[in-house]
């Protein structure tokens, strides 16, 4: 049987209150989230009481609140500081940046995981057919990408647990170190790293078009990721669209999460998927935001009627 719609409107209000992670939060951010939970935002004063699914629909649109979503990126930063601070004292450069749902604003939660790439920078991969590779402007090492990440992440882990004792510091993950309570006011998801110089950057030198690979300790292997390329494209089609965009992208989070079954889809599927749909529909919703509903689900819809046109490459 569905999920009654009361249901859904509480667990989108308990997401965006911070309720559902209540367990998990310190004292003073569970006062927080109790306080949030009562509070009526503006969305739910939108559709009257006779509408839930409406105000379902208008309120898992809308972006979390910005001083949120400052404190997720705050929460990065500091332990990012920490992390540089240990890294040096071995005699190590490291950077940091951001990736994932935070950066390009289309997370759901009040309290929201932040992905911190921990980039080290004695050490990259480089596309060999590149024009910068072709001019001798890399040196080859005889480290291999693995086995560089996997003692970065054995470093890093050390770091974490050292510099918050009073944190819990999960080694669990196969791709991210995950570090979270104490003195930590989000969970911070730390991804050991290196640059990939594409083909592309070592033209343009845009760090849009620079890549990254990850370690994934289960194999282990690296993996490729575009996460600069990603934020870049789908900020600068939403621009198109007036916000459209990511409130679609938002939309369609938030009924996989709160749907009857599991949907194993990622947030990052979910925002390419979206990426595809028709501006036009999306900027509709500037003026009346239900458009964007009837844009998320027609193109939802066509996607599953049109299996092949959906697993297409380049659509």
């Amino acid at each position: 049987m569905a999920r009654p719609i009361d249901d859904r409107l509480t667990r989108l209000k308990n997401r965006r209150s911070g309720i559902d992670r209540f367990g998990t939060l310190t004292v003073d951010q569970q006062v927080e989230a109790i306080t949030k939970s009562i509070l009526e935002e503006s969305w739910q004063k939108r559709a009257t009481a006779d509408k839930p699914h409406t105000r379902y629909a208008l309120g898992a649109m809308q972006e979390v609140g910005a001083d949120s979503t400052r404190i997720s990126i705050e929460t990065a930063e500091r332990v990012g500081n920490q992390l540089n601070k240990g890294f040096e004292a071995q005699g190590r450069s490291v950077e940091f940046r951001l990736q994932g749902s935070v950066p390009l604003n289309v997370h759901i939660r009040q309290y929201s995981d932040v992905d911190l790439l921990t980039l080290d920078l004695g050490f990259l991969n480089y596309d060999q057919n590149g024009a910068r590779a072709r001019l001798g402007y890399y040196t080859p090492s005889n480290e291999t990408t693995v086995g560089r990440l996997s003692l970065l992440r054995a470093q890093a882990e050390n770091i974490l647990i050292n510099a918050f004792p009073q944190a819990t510091v999960d080694k669990k993950g196969n791709k991210a170190i995950n570090i979270s309570g104490g003195s930590l006011p989000r969970s911070v998801d730390v991804v050991p790293s290196c640059w990939y110089d594409t083909i592309v950057w070592q033209v343009s030198g845009k760090e849009v078009d620079r890549a990254v690979k990850i370690l994934d300790k289960s194999v282990p292997t690296t993996i490729s990721n575009w996460p600069f390329l990603h934020i870049d494209r789908v900020s600068a089609k939403c621009a198109t669209t007036l916000g459209g965009l990511r409130k679609s992208i938002r939309l369609a989070k938030s009924v996989k999460n709160d749907a009857d079954a599991e949907i194993a889809l990622p947030s990052f599927d979910i925002a390419g998927l979206m990426y595809h749909a028709n501006m036009q529909a999306l900027l509709a919703g500037y003026t009346y935001e239900l458009a964007i509903l009837a844009e998320t689900q027609r193109w939802l819809d066509y996607l599953y009627r049109n299996q092949d046109y959906a697993d297409a490459a380049d659509p």
